[in-house]
């Protein structure tokens, strides 16, 4: 399944658009940002609270293919700047992290 389809699918908004033809294979919850970086998998979609520039290194280093902001959760001008930069796709929703998970471990 590819970002795009997610997005269409679950009625995601689009904050960084890069790669939307990019394979998601996979999803991972977290928002402590250390443990992130060496768990989640790549080719994931990261479902986190955490819109600030640090989550886009970690989003980088980990190689997920989008973080999707939970629960409407900020993502801040300077980790947008980022994105834009490092090619991170930055998605959002008002749902939580459990919900969203659900429904995208039916997609995928």
């Amino acid at each position: 399944m590819t970002v795009k389809e997610i997005i269409e699918k679950l009625d995601l908004k689009i904050l960084v658009e890069d790669d939307l033809d990019r394979e998601v294979n996979d999803c991972y919850i977290g928002d402590l940002l250390s443990w992130v970086m060496g768990r989640a998998p790549a080719d994931s979609a990261w479902l986190t609270v955490m819109g600030n520039i640090n989550s886009i290194a970690v989003a980088t280093l980990a190689d997920v293919s989008c973080i999707i902001l939970v629960e409407n959760a900020a993502l801040d001008d300077n980790a947008r700047q980022k994105a834009e930069m490092h090619g991170v796709n930055i998605l959002t929703t008002e749902e939580n992290s459990y919900s969203l998970a659900v429904k995208l471990s039916k997609l995928i």
